[in-house]
């Protein structure tokens, strides 16, 4: 049996705690990554997982072969390219984590394009609004939008997606529209939380280098862009949002555009990915794609 495939099959399995999961990530029934990893540690003389009825773990060898692996692996992927003048030669699988609006208006609609130059290549997109973990659910890289907490992967800025405030017509013309800061206090704010639970912000607004924020009432509060956008259509109040996201609505007239000189921070786009040496050519060939992609149309 292969031995750099019982490896891949044991680093998904350890990424994702499932053999299941592994599987449906590899295209392989759960009894053949059973059985690759049976066999791993049968010709390494280890234990490697700790398996009970609800987790998959590593034991302190497996974790130690983990980190070993990926380097070998992506070894092997940059070996497997290092003579290949055509990139179109690429092949594998990506798999990728999308913001649900830049993937469905910036990214899907330009897919073919990448595609067409790289036929053997195969992707898997998924599109959400919440923070994915990259490592444990097995992405190559991530797009995300706003400040970047997690520490243990790199980020690599893309561009800045400036904000508008706005409301929607209907709104317009039953409660007005703000004039300043002060009249907020006499509208709504549609709030916008990740995850549903946790405390608005309020409405932000950035003066220099400070941000500020104004506590607002808002008897609606959402999780996802696509929401968010039909709430304000829906006349439920203010919201703040890349101008990007928006431009046929105020060109039509169906959102109007509020106080212009208070606009919230800009929010940076960046691509996320586990670390430069553990990048296959493939990934990275993606990755500047979509780095391109993105700042030809933001």
């Amino acid at each position: 049996m292969n031995k750099l495939e019982l490896l891949r099959t044991f680093v998904r399995v350890t990424e994702l705690s499932s053999f299941t999961g592994a599987g449906e990530s590899l295209g392989l029934p759960r009894s053949s990554v059973s059985e690759h990893v049976q066999a791993l540690e049968e010709l390494l003389g280890t234990r490697l997982l700790q398996r009970t009825t609800r987790k998959v773990q590593a034991t302190q060898d497996g974790r130690v072969l983990y980190e070993r692996s990926k380097d070998l692996l992506a070894h092997m992927d940059e070996l497997e390219g290092l003579f290949r003048q055509d990139e179109a030669q690429l092949s594998g699988r990506i798999r990728v984590d999308l913001p649900n609006v830049m993937a469905r208006d910036l990214i899907l609609p330009r897919l073919p394009e990448f595609m067409d130059a790289h036929p053997l290549i195969e992707l898997e997109i998924s599109t959400t609004d919440r923070q994915v973990d990259l490592l444990a659910e097995g992405f190559d890289c991530v797009l995300r939008v706003g400040a970047q907490p997690d520490q243990t992967v790199v980020a690599r800025w893309l561009c800045s997606m400036p904000m508008i405030n706005c409301v929607s017509a209907g709104y317009r013309q039953r409660h007005g529209v703000p004039e300043t800061l002060e009249d907020l206090a006499h509208h709504q704010l549609v709030h916008y939380v990740r995850p549903l639970g946790s405390r608005s912000t309020g409405f932000e607004y950035q003066q220099g280098d400070k941000v500020h924020r104004v506590p607002m009432a808002g008897r609606v509060t959402v999780n996802s862009t696509d929401a968010y956008k039909s709430a304000c259509l829906g006349g439920f109040g203010i919201t703040q949002v890349p101008v990007l996201g928006i431009r046929d609505l105020l060109a039509s007239g169906e959102l109007v555009a509020v106080l212009p000189d208070y606009p919230a921070p800009a929010l940076d786009v960046s691509l996320l990915y586990a670390g430069q040496r553990h990048l296959p050519q493939r990934v990275r060939v993606f990755m500047d794609w979509l780095a391109a992609t993105l700042q030809a149309r933001l």
